[in-house]
């Protein structure tokens, strides 16, 4: 793409974010479709896992609307969206650094003596608790280690939607276990 497309792109996602801090969501729509690929070749070299890739696609996106508010339209768009890319890369990166640094890699899951583990019976009763579509999400995804996009593409919705589900799963467990 030439010098003069590049600009004349940049200034269309700039009025359509403009568009969008007035809430045009048809503007929102074409705006999320011209990122999505300038998008996606930024953040591949940065992420290896294409699941991975998937999460911090959206979790950028979902950080770019959260963040929509503070973008000044006198300023290009794009180095505005990289940097809200970037940070949420390494926010990835660091929680993926810090939750593997806990875990603890083994061939088999020890057997619990007698009656010594009482989290678990707990555990078992507070999912049977849970909604169906919440507690699916919380099996998919800590129980089987499935990653956010396989689990969605195995119930049939959105990345966006499992992250709710599992969210509210989360929270409804929490207060059951009173965690």
């Amino acid at each position: 793409m030439d010098e003069e497309n590049l600009r004349a792109r940049s200034a269309q996602r700039t009025r359509w974010m403009e568009c969008v801090q007035r809430g045009d969501r048809e503007a929102y729509r074409a705006l999320l479709t011209d990122i999505a690929s300038p998008l996606l070749r930024f953040l591949r070299p940065r992420i290896a896992d294409p699941h991975e890739l998937e999460d911090v696609y959206q979790d950028t996106l979902m950080a770019l609307h959260r963040a929509r508010h503070t973008y000044d339209p006198s300023r290009p768009f794009e180095p505005w969206l990289f940097a809200i890319a970037r940070h949420v890369a390494v926010d990835h990166f660091r929680y993926r650094m810090v939750h593997t640094s806990h875990e603890i890699l083994v061939e088999e899951l020890p057997e619990p003596v007698g009656d010594a583990d009482p989290a678990r019976p707990r555990l078992a009763e507070a999912l049977d608790r849970l909604p169906q579509a919440q507690r699916e999400a919380f099996e998919m995804l800590q129980l089987e280690g499935l990653s956010v996009a396989a689990a969605a593409a195995r119930v049939g919705i959105t990345t966006g939607a499992l992250k709710v589900r599992a969210h509210r799963a989360y929270r409804a467990l929490r207060a059951l276990l009173g965690g």
